[in-house]
């Protein structure tokens, strides 16, 4: 059984709380998270902020791809947006006006290195909630102007291994280690993969792998095409001989993965259950695949967060509502919309601590701070956050990944819900080692 501690009752200076490490992890209650969310944007700065901090507008910038088919993630970029009038429309940020400039990556090298380019030259104080899989072509530029990336969407190595970026997720190795639990826990004896054919897939086979090995349970590697109509094969494969306890889980993108479950779904498997990861299924898969009455109906998913319909989530829906003229495109379900808020709410409180502290506000200053041992608390989105070196992975790809929480969710009535209550810290998986007792 999952052993689950309670959070802490009181409001105290998450500077004075000592880090701690229950294996799982309440998500915070909803008058609790409600408490907080609505100044979650608010200025509420105070104190000498224009005297340290200087004048002139806080220039961020956040970039994800658009206009390229099945890796596109626009809401990231119009929630920034949203996120930057809502800033502004509360006196600003530290005292100051916040700049938020947009780039469409467009899923390639040359795009998303034009971006990092673009925020160097527009000297960004910071990159936040961004999306790209090509961590190569734009960490080394930020690296070099000193600028920090806050809560990219974690696709890429660098983002877990340079020092100047601060994950608040733990990408995909902690969703599909965190599948991998929650398929042993449901009693799986055998688990397809279905992950894409890359060098990035292969990653994810260990990580799921080190999951299932304790419990001996097989782990069957099905490679598929990232852009593709048709996953009638993956699918027969997946299923094999319908066995009890043979289980599927798709680490694909949310476009690839409805195809799957189309495929899956027309070879009427009785005995495979399926399960995914966020991001791979969201509300908008399971709503297009027919809700309670398709094949996603009893689905396991492993999340970084709480889904959608709690309520610490309601700050989000509310800003989204206010500024983009009753939530446009804007889908509040999507996790990269999720963590473009995150990424923020840690921007918004790191600068806080540094008006608090009268230092000024720079990409140098917010880096120092974000490497400090204060831990930031995103009001019950994540477990508190923190980049001390303390607390670094023993992993020697992935030292970033500070946030080895999950959350276990399942289908129920059309709509993803809390499988269990809390956060799992699958830590352990992804360090190889060997499991709590």
């Amino acid at each position: 059984m999952t052993t689950r501690t309670a959070m802490p009752e009181d409001r105290r200076s998450i500077a004075t709380r000592r880090p701690r490490r229950p294996r799982s992890r309440p998500i915070a209650g909803a008058a609790a998270a409600m408490a907080m969310l609505p100044a979650l944007f608010a200025a509420g700065c105070g104190g000498p902020a224009d005297a340290s901090t200087g004048g002139g507008d806080l220039t961020v910038m956040t970039w994800a791809p658009d206009g390229t088919g099945s890796a596109d993630r626009p809401g990231m970029t119009a929630v920034a947006t949203a996120i930057g009038r809502d800033i502004n429309a509360n006196g600003g940020l530290g005292g100051r006006k916040i700049r938020v400039l947009t780039c469409n990556e467009h899923n390639t090298t040359a795009g998303v290195a034009a971006c990092a380019q673009q925020a160097v030259d527009a000297h960004a104080t910071a990159v936040v909630g961004s999306y790209s899989q090509y961590g190569d072509s734009f960490i080394h530029t930020l690296e070099r102007a000193g600028i920090p990336f806050i809560g990219g969407y974690g696709l890429s190595t660098p983002e877990f291994s340079s020092p100047l970026s601060y994950p608040v997720a733990g990408g995909m190795p902690a969703l599909i280690a965190g599948s991998g639990r929650q398929l042993v826990d449901a009693g799986c004896r055998s688990v397809s993969l279905v992950r894409p054919d890359t060098p990035a897939g292969d990653n994810l086979l260990g990580y799921l792998a080190n999951a299932l090995r304790p419990a001996g349970v097989k782990l069957l590697d099905v490679k598929a095409p990232e852009q593709s109509t048709d996953y009638g094969n993956v699918a027969r494969k997946a299923v094999g001989g319908d066995e009890q306890a043979n289980c599927i889980t798709s680490a694909l993108g949310a476009e690839p993965t409805g195809n799957l479950i189309d495929s899956y779904r027309r070879l009427g498997a009785r005995n495979t259950r399926f399960a995914s990861v966020i991001g791979s299924v969201q509300q908008s898969v399971i709503d297009s695949t027919g809700g309670d009455g398709g094949p996603l109906a009893g689905a396991y998913v492993a999340g970084w967060y709480p889904p959608e319909s709690s309520r610490v989530w309601d700050a989000l829906r509310s800003v989204v509502r206010s500024h983009t003229g009753g939530g446009g495109t804007i889908d509040v379900a999507d996790s990269g919309v999720q963590t473009t808020w995150v990424a923020y709410e840690v921007l918004r409180q790191a600068v806080e601590r540094l008006v608090e502290a009268g230092r000024p506000i720079t990409a140098k200053t917010l880096t120092s701070q974000l490497d400090g041992v204060d831990q930031l608390d995103t009001a019950g989105l994540t477990p508190p956050l923190n980049w001390a070196g303390t607390n670094m992975l023993a992993n020697a790809e992935s030292p970033r990944l500070v946030n080895t929480w999950v959350t276990y969710q399942q289908v129920k009535g059309g709509r993803l819900t809390l499988q269990q209550p809390g956060f799992v810290d699958v830590r352990w998986v992804l360090t190889g080692s060997r499991p709590p007792k």
